[in-house]
């Protein structure tokens, strides 16, 4: 078969279910888990997307596209949700909004989830608010890690990261150079009270890595810390594949 670029509408061959998430006040959460083919994966992301009032869902390109290829190019399981009161082609979350507060019930279900179906090598992928939901809940033992992208450092305290400090967990923020709200020296600044954070300034990058370069960087970092020896991806592939179309455009 001939290799074919991987491009941002390339979603490659996984096993895609259906999921859905229950949290300890109630509530019935959305979402979708993808595994590689054929094999177990070597690896887990839980990924927590960015503000639901800007826009943000599980959906969000990043992370969408990190379920289209990791588990095919690196045997990493991608698990992504709508947190309370989020809605995306998956279906709506229930619940409300709730600034960073009540979504730690969410990212508690949803670390439980990983847990108690055995995936493996579990890291938080958060983008943006979801960053801020990583450092306010996701310091647990089920975690062996965080990747921060584009971290506003906006619901979160001071505390946050002592907390995780304290922990020693390994944590790595990739900051864009053109970010909107928190760039790279500053985030250096605010990072400092915690030495286990890796900051790490992405040139020409903006705070919704909008670019197939940028895409690229971005899930290299992630593979080479969560499963290390599969970065750099590939950027072409020689099997089966999909072309994603927008349902909006019909």
């Amino acid at each position: 078969m001939t290799e074919t670029t991987i491009r941002a509408n390339t979603v490659l061959p996984a096993r895609r279910s259906d999921i859905e998430l229950h949290t300890a006040d109630g509530l019935t959460l959305v979402g979708e888990l993808a595994l590689p083919l054929d094999r177990d994966p070597v690896a887990t992301l839980v990924t927590l997307h960015p503000l639901p009032s800007g826009g943000g869902y599980m959906d969000s390109h990043v992370l969408r596209k990190a379920s289209w290829r990791l588990p095919a190019l690196a045997d990493v399981a991608v698990l992504r949700f709508n947190t309370r009161g989020t809605t995306s082609v998956r279906g709506t979350s229930e619940g409300m909004f709730d600034e960073g507060r009540d979504e730690g019930y969410d990212v508690a279900a949803a670390i439980a989830f990983a847990v108690d179906h055995d995936l493996p090598h579990r890291w938080l992928l958060g983008w943006s608010f979801g960053t801020d939901l990583a450092l306010m809940h996701g310091c647990d033992p089920g975690i062996e890690g965080a990747i921060l992208l584009s971290p506003p450092l906006r619901y979160s305290a001071p505390s946050d990261l002592a907390r995780w400090a304290a922990s020693g967990t390994p944590v790595l923020a990739l900051v864009p150079e053109h970010d909107d709200y928190l760039r790279p020296a500053e985030a250096a600044r605010r990072f400092a009270v915690a030495p286990n954070v890796e900051v790490v300034g992405v040139e020409g990058a903006k705070h919704l890595w909008v670019g197939e370069p940028f895409v690229r960087r971005v899930l290299d970092e992630v593979v080479a810390r969560v499963a290390p020896g599969g970065s750099p991806l590939p950027t072409t592939w020689d099997g089966p594949f999909e072309v994603w179309r927008d349902p909006k455009l019909g």
